[in-house]
C-alpha cells in the first residue's frame, strides 16, 4: 500500500520541529560540562536521557526490521546504568546514533513497498504494524525531547 500523504506525515513526525522543539534543538550546543549533570529533583542526567531516547528508538526499529528481535526488560534495558556516565565522545555517539536510527525509521516509513498497516512478525498476538510503531516512537521522542529543553532551562544551558 502506497500512501504518500501518510507517509510524508509520519516522517514529519519524526523529524520536524511542529508543536514542539526537535531532537537538534534540544540538544545543539549543549554544554560538555553538564553532560552528566543531575538537574535538581531528577534522578538521571542529561546524558542518560538522551541514552534513553536512543535506546527506545532503537528498540521500535528492531521490533519493525529484525528477524532476531528480543523483547528488553524494563526500565533496565531502556536507561543507561544510574550511576554510568559518558565524555563528549560518549554524547556525541548517543545522538549521532539517535539520528541513524531515526533516519532508519524514515527509509522504512518512505518505502512503498512497506506495508504500514501490515502486522509486523515480531508482534506475534499483538499484531502491532510499522504505523503503530511509528506514533509511538514520535510521541516518546516528542515528551523526552521537551523534557530535555525543559530541564535545560531549568539549568540555564538552553539559549534565550
Amino acid at each position: 500500500m502506497s500512501n504518500p500523504e501518510l507517509r510524508s506525515q509520519l516522517v514529519n513526525l519524526l523529524t520536524l520541529r511542529q508543536a514542539h522543539a526537535d531532537f537538534e534543538d534540544a540538544v545543539a550546543d549543549f554544554p560538555e560540562e553538564h553532560i552528566n549533570t543531575r538537574p535538581p529533583g531528577c534522578p538521571y542526567t542529561f546524558w542518560h536521557l538522551v541514552e534513553h531516547l536512543r535506546l527506545a528508538q532503537k528498540d521500535i526499529l528492531d521490533y519493525i526490521a529484525s528477524d532476531q528481535y528480543r523483547w528488553p526488560h524494563f526500565p533496565d534495558d531502556y536507561w543507561p546504568h544510574a550511576q554510568a556516565t559518558t565524555d563528549l565522545a560518549g554524547w556525541n555517539a548517543s545522538v549521532r546514533q539517535f539520528m541513524a536510527d531515526r533516519q532508519a525509521l524514515v527509509e522504512i516509513v518512505q518505502n512503498p513497498a512497506m506495508d504500514l498497516f501490515a502486522p509486523l512478525p515480531n508482534s506475534g498476538q499483538y499484531r502491532h504494524n510499522i504505523l503503530r510503531e511509528i506514533h509511538i516512537i514520535a510521541a516518546h521522542n516528542a515528551y523526552h525531547t521537551g523534557e530535555l529543553v525543559v530541564l535545560r532551562r531549568v539549568m540555564g544551558t538552553w539559549r534565550s
